[in-house]
């Protein structure tokens, strides 16, 4: 993984937050975070976050962290909302929030009312003691975080720089248990996170970004050394049977169809795609969830899967049995919910041709566009996770979980 850092650019972002009247820290907050946003194989649309603790004019410490809808890559002054603290830490002994009191606690806490939510995962920002702090979903760290053996892995690789923590459900729950296991281990220098990614921290911005940058280089390095390979994101270099896709389109637009009035398609099909899904236990591992829990709210809990010579009936039949297992998912899990629960529409965001390539699927070419870049990380990812063991991401129940977040099920039931 190539380190971005470059002493000019920062100091030029320090100098202009300076010159806007803003801390240099934040300037230097908002320059890591785009040299990490740039790098897909770090973050992806709107993944991972970061913050900076600062104090006040009056003397008080806050955080600047990243706001919901603003991605990394973009991101700019405004899209780092900047919190009280002194509050968020009270909250910590509570030892209890629902998502919408942890949601209220942030936004009572803004200093300025009109700023974005802060992200979910701000809680475990404020505990952690240093000044930066940043979180990724790195491709290679998700290739070995999606073992049984996750734990034993880190440590082979890290020893004792790294704090393991089984999966948490991202929020308040993660947030303390971050901040507990980060008391229990106060010498560890970034927090392994189960099935999710990696979280780094340091005193300076190019502390936390440096450490971040070599905790991901040492999974990398620990693939390469078992001679397995991960290329980066590669051009899609072939093209989809125009009249397949023809077949697949109409398939997707019928009945009552969230597609039926517009459909946008990203078809891309690349050497690591095509060993993805010329993989003969594709139909097993490809339902076993997302690489990262955050993907399942952009392509379902499981993609769609047709063949290259499927017929108009044959991709019908598919469709239909896709509704009929996520309709079954849905009534699985909904009755062990803590609230009710509405289901969700029941059709994919992802079609997987076996052998051939992968679509992504949505309402407008970005939503499309989107979805295809999370196939094709996920397929990069598996290939190098059924190398090391087996592709093993967080179960069912959690997954169903995080895709019917209370929050995101509130505002459904309002319309």
């Amino acid at each position: 993984m190539e380190n971005l850092w470059n002493e000019n650019d920062a100091n030029r972002y320090a100098a202009e937050a300076k010159a806007a009247g803003q801390p240099e820290a934040l300037g230097l907050r908002v320059y890591t975070s785009r040299i990490i946003g740039q790098v897909a194989d770090l973050v992806l649309h709107g993944g991972g976050n970061t913050s900076v603790k600062v104090t006040d004019a009056n003397g008080d410490a806050i955080m600047h962290v990243k706001g919901s809808g603003w991605d990394l890559e973009t991101i700019e002054a405004p899209g780092l909302p900047a919190v009280k603290l002194a509050p968020l830490h009270a909250a910590r002994k509570e030892k209890k929030l629902s998502d919408p009191e942890m949601v209220a606690l942030l936004r009572t806490n803004l200093l300025d009312p009109s700023a974005p939510n802060p992200s979910v995962e701000a809680l475990l920002h404020a505990y952690l003691p240093f000044n930066f702090v940043d979180h990724t979903h790195s491709t290679a760290v998700l290739a070995l975080a999606n073992q049984d053996h996750s734990e034993d892995i880190m440590r082979e690789i890290y020893g004792d720089r790294l704090a393991f923590l089984p999966y948490v459900m991202p929020g308040y729950d993660l947030s303390i248990a971050g901040a507990d296991l980060y008391d229990q281990f106060p010498d560890c220098e970034g927090l392994w996170l189960k099935n999710h990614g990696l979280f780094t921290f340091g005193d300076t911005a190019t502390q936390s970004y440096d450490r971040m940058i070599d905790f991901v280089t040492d999974a990398e390095n620990y693939l390469a050394a078992k001679g397995i390979a991960l290329p980066g994101p590669e051009s899609s270099d072939q093209e989809i049977d125009p009249a397949l896709l023809e077949k697949i389109e109409a398939g997707l637009r019928t009945g009552n169809s969230p597609f039926a009035e517009s459909l946008a398609t990203d078809f891309r099909s690349t050497p690591s795609i095509r060993k993805y899904l010329s993989n003969g236990n594709l139909e097993t591992i490809a339902v076993r969830g997302t690489a990262t829990p955050d993907h399942v709210i952009r392509i379902k809990p499981f993609p769609l899967i047709v063949s290259a010579n499927a017929t108009a009936d044959d991709i019908t039949a598919a469709i239909d049995d896709y509704k009929a297992r996520y309709r079954a998912y849905f009534e699985r899990n909904a009755p062990n919910a803590s609230e009710k629960k509405v289901m969700l529409d029941p059709w994919p965001r992802m079609v997987l041709v076996k052998e051939t390539g992968l679509i992504g699927l949505g309402a407008n070419d970005k939503a499309a566009r989107i979805a295809g870049d999370l196939g094709e990380q996920t397929a990069r990812i598996i290939n190098a996770a059924e190398q090391v063991g087996t592709f093993q991401p967080i179960n069912e129940a959690d997954l169903f979980d995080m895709e019917y977040w209370s929050l995101e099920q509130a505002k459904l039931q309002k319309k």
